[in-house]
């Protein structure tokens, strides 16, 4: 059965436990699979590949105690049609107490796995299209104005056309300007265009994450790869303590439970499953205390980038490149 995104909510849960999202929207598959997985005590999540090297196992996770449990969600990322067998023997064993969500990015007509789902009646499929440039204009519009930060229509249209339809883009693109404009009154077209243009040659963010995850190859090519300006300092400095906040919340919570698939489960707002493995990886290599001290250095590195008037960049290279050895 085929259903549009916004009518998700009229699935009833306790008949269709199993979902298809496919599609190349990710940041409104997110949007989806959080509400969802929010309803839902326990979450687990696999890979494609994880289950077909190891089907016996996977299983087994699921006929024990510890998981055959009912309120249970299993997420499913890169599905494609080799899933099809165990579906079907899903089908045979009656698993129906378990909701399990299947993703994918682009299936084409001719995919079984979704020609499955689009004609069986007990399963359910949800394509996720690019968003059209008018839904991703009302959702800058909205961001703004709850932020309280001036902004021109023709600056908007500026950042919808960059993020080529796709919000998770845009939703990263917004986060970014939002650093940019603390204490700011407006934002400008000028700081606009170098803040956009930056993500033409990398992800900020990408940087951020490499480098708390201790990823030194990887920053330092990121760095060495891309010309940066010292215009580009403060973003990376905040970009940098904006990361640091959400990491320091989730350590604390890990050193609570011990568990680090629980703590990532439980995150909120919810690590997108790209995300997932760095952030583990950066949970891994920091504990809270440590945390608490690189945001009271990255503080003294953004007051030291104000103070000085030249080499910003450097500085900002400097420390991250040490941060990551």
């Amino acid at each position: 059965m085929i259903l549009k995104f916004f009518e998700i909510r009229k699935i009833n849960l306790s008949l269709n436990k199993y979902l298809l999202f496919y599609g190349k929207n990710d940041g409104l598959k997110n949007e989806e699979i959080f509400k969802l997985k929010s309803n839902y005590k326990v979450v687990e999540r696999y890979d494609e590949k994880e289950i077909l090297s190891d089907t016996e196992t996977f299983f087994q996770n699921i006929f024990t105690g510890s998981l055959f449990e009912k309120e249970k969600c299993i997420i499913i990322k890169n599905a494609t049609d080799k899933l099809i067998n165990i579906i079907d023997d899903l089908f045979e064993k009656k698993v129906n107490d378990i909701l399990f969500i299947f993703i994918s990015e682009n299936l084409d007509k001719k995919s079984k796995l979704r020609k499955k789902f689009e004609t069986e009646k007990n399963l359910i499929v949800v394509p996720f299209y690019s968003d059209t440039n008018e839904t991703l204009f009302k959702l800058v519009q909205i961001f703004f104005k709850k932020k309280n930060i001036p902004i021109s229509s023709e600056n908007i249209n500026l950042i919808v056309n960059k993020c080529s339809g796709n919000r998770g883009y845009l939703y990263n693109e917004l986060e970014k300007i939002e650093l940019f404009s603390i204490n700011k009154k407006n934002i400008s077209t000028e700081n606009l265009f170098k803040l956009i243009s930056l993500t033409e040659n990398f992800d900020i963010f990408e940087l951020v994450d490499n480098c708390l995850a201790k990823n030194y190859k990887k920053t330092i090519n990121i760095l060495n790869e891309n010309n940066f300006s010292n215009e580009d300092s403060i973003i990376i400095t905040r970009t940098f303590l904006n990361k640091l906040k959400k990491i320091l919340k989730l350590a604390k919570e890990f050193e609570k439970n011990k568990d680090i698939n629980l703590t990532i489960s439980k995150a909120k707002p919810p690590i997108f499953w790209k995300d997932k493995e760095i952030t583990i990886q950066q949970l891994l290599k920091w504990k809270s205390n440590e945390i608490e001290q690189l945001i009271y250095d990255i503080n003294n590195i953004e007051l030291l980038v104000k103070k000085t008037p030249t080499n910003h960049i450097n500085i900002i290279s400097d420390f991250l490149l040490q941060k990551s050895a």
